[in-house]
């Protein structure tokens, strides 16, 4: 049994369609070492950016907008796969950690370096499901504990 196959197995049955779109989002698609690579360093990334980029969003004062970021991002001038994948890469991350202001400046750059809205849209749709996948699992593995201690009351 491949990998995929084990990942879709430990969903839960409450999570059914999760596996179901596990399955016909990711069919054939084996990431090559440095597109690894890239997924690894884009959600590191992406973990800090969007936290700081949100807050300021959030925020809404100019001020911190005028403020140096003052985080090393040399990755993103860098990266081991080709520069439009990783910013892809970015884009579904920072979609999936709801960052607008970062979703903003990877789309405007992907789609300036020749992908098209179909291939954002399955970016996110591939990172959508992935996403609900780990929640899926994550509650999968604390349900029993949540049945024995909704019996126990």
């Amino acid at each position: 049994m491949d990998a995929l196959e084990q990942l879709r197995g430990a969903i839960p049955d409450a999570a059914k369609d999760i596996r179901l779109n596990l399955q016909a989002v990711l069919r054939g698609g084996a990431l090559s070492e440095p597109q690894r690579w890239g997924v690894a360093a884009a959600a590191a990334l992406m973990a800090m950016n969007n936290v700081y980029y949100r807050f300021r969003h959030m925020v809404g004062k100019p001020i911190y907008g005028e403020k140096p970021a003052g985080l090393r991002m040399n990755r993103l001038m860098q990266p081991a796969t080709n520069r439009t994948d990783f910013e892809l890469m970015a884009l579904a991350v920072s979609a999936i950690n709801g960052c607008e202001m970062c979703v903003r400046a990877h789309e405007k750059t992907v789609t300036e370096g020749g992908l098209t809205p179909d291939h954002v849209n399955d970016a996110v749709r591939i990172a959508a499901t992935i996403y609900a996948a780990a929640v899926a699992l994550e509650a999968g593995a604390e349900a029993p504990a949540l049945e024995v201690s909704a019996a126990g009351v």
